[in-house]
């Protein structure tokens, strides 16, 4: 007789799906959740890239159709030349890549300090990084925008520039307090036996911490990278001028210039190629690196 996985919980006992009857039931009913899950989270993507393959009546038709009557690729030729989306792509991709160089070495740097270096005052200064998590975005917009319009002391106007991007988002509390949690769970004999060897704290830092951290550290480069991809307000308020804009304000300052329906369409399908390719990459690495942060060593 089988050993039976006392340590495994689900909704139906190992018994209850050992009856025919019970495991039909079982399976249809998972699989008809998983189809439905997975109908509403394509279905939108499904009608941005069809649109994009559709005449601009077709696109404007009620009721309207579910696949092109005479798909046309040529949409996606047009919004790519047309709307300029090489350098509102190549921009948006300038101000990701910053951001996430500037959270990785500032944002890990904090977190190694909290958790194994614990200078005074360290649980203080942690729980005030915790509590702008409960403060919204939209209150911090005004002084943000006249911190950036007119930066205190040196007076600098950082409008129009990457680091009107990229200073905002370095000091990232959620980021923090995930990478903090994993580097709780390093194990101490690994630090003190770097330290007996002769390593100091930047040196354990590169040499013990970082390379068993890859997980943690890949969540927040995706976290950084598509957060500044999706962000829409803040990039509006900041970038004015037109050949410094994102590809989210790009699009948005072009959407009253006549532009066709479909054309259009095609240009926000191919806007949104990146993340979900970045995405793809690396879904394995935010699966572990959600659940790395729980275990002990």
């Amino acid at each position: 007789m089988a050993a039976v996985d006392t340590q495994t919980r689900t909704l139906i006992s190992q018994s209850q799906l050992s009856r025919p009857r019970a495991r039909v039931v079982y399976w249809v009913v998972l699989w008809a959740l998983v189809a439905l899950f997975a109908l509403v989270f394509l279905f939108p993507l499904y009608w941005m890239f069809s649109s994009g393959l559709k005449t601009a009546a077709e696109v404007l038709q009620s009721p309207p159709s579910l696949v092109p009557a005479h798909p046309q690729a040529a949409n996606y030729r047009h919004a790519w030349s047309d709307l300029d989306l090489g350098r509102f792509m190549l921009n948006t991709l300038m101000y990701a890549g910053g951001a996430l160089a500037f959270q990785l070495v500032f944002d890990v740097s904090a977190a190694y300090a909290l958790s194994k270096l614990r200078p005074v005052l360290g649980n203080v200064v942690l729980f005030m990084m915790l509590s702008t998590l409960m403060i919204p975005a939209m209150v911090l917009i005004i002084p943000q925008y006249l911190t950036a319009l007119d930066v205190p002391f040196v007076h600098w106007d950082l409008l129009n520039t990457p680091w009107a991007i990229w200073l905002p988002s370095v000091a990232n509390g959620f980021n923090i307090f995930i990478l903090k949690r994993f580097f709780d769970s390093v194990p101490q004999d690994l630090l003190s036996a770097a330290t007996i060897d002769g390593a100091g704290p930047l040196r354990t830092l590169w040499s013990v911490i970082l390379p068993m951290s890859r997980p943690i550290i890949g969540v927040v480069s995706i976290f950084a990278v598509v957060n500044v991809w999706k962000d829409f307000l803040w990039p509006y308020l900041v970038l004015t001028d037109t050949s410094k804009m994102s590809i989210n304000v790009g699009l948005y300052s072009l959407s009253g210039d006549g532009i066709p329906e479909n054309v259009f369409m095609a240009a926000l399908a191919m806007a949104c190629v990146p993340t979900i390719v970045f995405f793809l990459i690396f879904q394995r690495n935010i699966m572990s690196g959600l659940t790395a942060g729980s275990l002990k060593g």
